[in-house]
């Protein structure tokens, strides 16, 4: 339906997992047998991409407020499908009842009380007490967890010192920092393209909260087509190479043997080595070499619109 439901708590109708599951793999199929045939699409992609092997659990609304969200969760890794679960940082207790997840996130979207009012618009009064218990409840978790800074000009890119104040609180795995992205404008936002900043910007950004983080965390991975970089837990740094990557079989293995018996496990257990290409400072810049690139040529407007555009 194209719009984003907003609530405290659930209200709405509750469909099983295992409809939410076949349904999504359905309508995932549909979507991609669309593109047989279609030019610079290969065919070992096509046939690849029938596969479900990924879920977000992001974007729309808040996934973890899904009252059987530990159970599709489990139904995905027990069908082989991995788990990237994304919740605002105001549900702490269900943070907590959280199950195995291959990696969680926490949308940090402002580093003061202020400036997330400003940014995010929150619905609880209470939304900062939430804000914080929410990343003391990420710290609990043995699992690869993430905070997910998203860099907004004008807004929240002078709170460098904030932010590594909270990541003391929740101490991520990761810190994911990324451009915001501009999708037109519309009457829920005020943004422009004037507050999506460049990626060097996002560099320099990073860079800045690095040090604030140093020793414990390192500047590990960027994605420049992105606009999007990675601080790491050094921990993740396995003989002087990173290991930010996932072992998606060992996850799986490791997930299937937590319910089948409860046996826990942590982040190292399914780290897997971070191509050279996607580490920080790599010439390639998180572009993989044997992918080919395609650059859209945008033509420019004609004259004719242009004259009728400013009559």
């Amino acid at each position: 339906h194209h719009t984003n439901p907003v609530g405290k708590e659930w209200k709405w109708a509750v469909d099983d997992p295992k409809f939410i599951l076949d349904t999504a793999v359905k309508h995932h199929r549909s979507m991609i047998n669309q593109m047989k045939g279609v030019p610079g699409v290969k065919p070992e992609r096509f046939e690849e991409a029938q596969r479900v092997k990924h879920c977000a659990l992001s974007l729309v609304g808040e996934p973890i407020m899904y009252p059987y969200i530990n159970d599709y969760v489990r139904m995905l890794h027990e069908n082989g499908i991995s788990t990237f679960l994304v919740t605002n940082a105001q549900f702490p207790d269900r943070i907590k009842d959280m199950g195995p997840v291959t990696q969680l996130y926490l949308s940090i979207d402002a580093s003061t009380r202020e400036s997330l009012k400003s940014v995010d618009r929150p619905l609880f009064s209470d939304f900062w007490e939430r804000f914080i218990a929410s990343m003391e409840a990420l710290k609990e978790k043995k699992i690869r967890t993430v905070y997910r800074l998203t860099l907004v000009k004008g807004f929240n890119m002078q709170e460098v010192a904030e932010y590594a104040k909270l990541v003391t609180l929740g101490k991520p795995t990761f810190i994911e920092i990324k451009g915001v992205t501009f999708c037109g404008k519309n009457e829920a936002s005020d943004l422009t393209l004037r507050n999506v900043p460049f990626h060097e910007e996002v560099r320099a950004f990073t860079e800045a909260l690095c040090q604030y983080l140093a020793p414990d965390y390192e500047l590990a991975c960027e994605h420049e087509h992105s606009c999007c970089t990675l601080i790491s837990d050094v921990k993740l740094k396995v003989d002087g190479k990173w290991h930010t990557w996932i072992d998606y079989d060992k996850f799986h293995q490791l997930s299937l043997d937590y319910y089948g018996g409860g046996t826990s496990f942590t982040a190292l257990d399914y780290a897997a080595p971070t191509p050279s290409w996607a580490v920080w400072g790599a010439e390639e810049q998180g572009f993989d070499p044997e992918e080919e690139r395609f650059n859209k040529t945008v033509r420019a407007p004609s004259t004719k619109l242009k004259d009728a555009e400013d009559s």
